[in-house]
């Protein structure tokens, strides 16, 4: 990102800020200051925790013996910390093939599988979804989700009947970068075959707080966030800050655990997927996980903190 796109950011945060409306408490469930924060989600009431695990350019690494072990040791930590959706893509290389290595190294552990029909036609849909639960090595995907509306009249059609012979579980539609804004909106409003929808939601991309996700909320469909650090840009813009005052009330050490903390904070959010290849990285962004979250009062510190910055 750069220092002009940054400012334009900052500048358009202050015009905004007076037009933010109050958020209402998170809901959440924790049982204990030892267990994960987990959100419902709707349409069936389930929970899952608040933060899990992405794997866009993290896990497309083909056949390297040491960076299979290393991303191994990534889930691992994700599972040890009690995350359990993990997300994908065919369109993430080999992504899928190495998240079924993964878990089959880690001894088949129960997860959230969730991944994406991303081609054009019927028959080559169930042919990629089928060619998914043999890389993932599952019998059924807790979600199968549109890529990018790609074709997604056809794949639904495809995915009620895959859900109603329990081949899925739930299912969702994305996008991101913020494209597609309007066509989410109707999908939202006038699909209720969707249970999830995935869209892109950070600190400096909020344009989703306007109308998506109160859309969401209102039409009871779980939020997945995708690109919660901007691929890094995010973290690289507030690296030589110090962390504003009030992140240590809510157990934030970090600014990746305080930008996904502001995320899950939305009420209307259900899970935010960070992705890392490094393990330790894995740890720190896990431990947005647990504890409180920002009120109200102190997201909006938090935007003018970063509008500073």
């Amino acid at each position: 990102m750069s220092e002009s796109s940054v400012s334009q950011q900052r500048r358009r945060f202050l015009r905004v800020m007076g037009s933010i409306p109050l958020l209402a408490a998170a809901p959440r469930v924790a049982l204990s200051a030892d267990t994960p924060l987990r959100r419902v989600i709707p349409a069936t009431g389930e929970q899952v925790p608040v933060i899990g695990m992405g794997t866009w350019g993290t896990f497309d690494i083909g056949a390297s013996a040491p960076k299979r072990t290393q991303r191994a040791e990534v889930m691992r930590r994700f599972l040890a910390a009690g995350g359990t959706l993990i997300d994908s893509s065919p369109m993430y290389g080999s992504s899928e093939e190495n998240i079924g290595y993964s878990l089959a190294k880690l001894g088949g552990a129960d997860s959230f599988s969730a991944t994406k029909v991303w081609i054009l036609g019927r028959e080559r849909g169930v042919e990629q979804m089928r060619e998914s639960m043999r890389l993932w090595g599952v019998q059924r995907f807790d979600l199968m989700q549109i890529h990018n509306f790609l074709d997604w009249e056809t794949h639904l059609v495809t995915l009620r009947e895959w859900k109603e012979a329990g081949l899925v579980r739930y299912i969702g539609i994305t996008t991101s970068h913020g494209r597609r804004a309007a066509d989410m909106a109707r999908v939202i409003r006038s699909e209720p075959a969707f249970d999830f929808v995935q869209l892109t939601y950070n600190l400096a991309d909020r344009d989703a707080e306007r109308t998506l996700l109160p859309l969401a909320a209102d039409h009871g469909k779980a939020v997945i966030v995708n690109r919660p650090f901007r691929r890094r840009q995010l973290i690289n813009a507030v690296r030589h800050a110090p962390l504003p005052g009030f992140a240590a009330e809510i157990g934030c050490e970090t600014w990746p655990q305080l930008l996904l903390k502001f995320i899950v904070s939305h009420p209307a959010v259900t899970c935010a997927i960070p992705a890392t290849s490094q393990p330790d990285h894995m740890s720190e962004n896990m431990a947005a996980c647990y504890g409180p979250l920002p009120d109200d009062k102190q997201r909006r510190e938090l935007l003018q903190y970063f509008a500073r910055i």
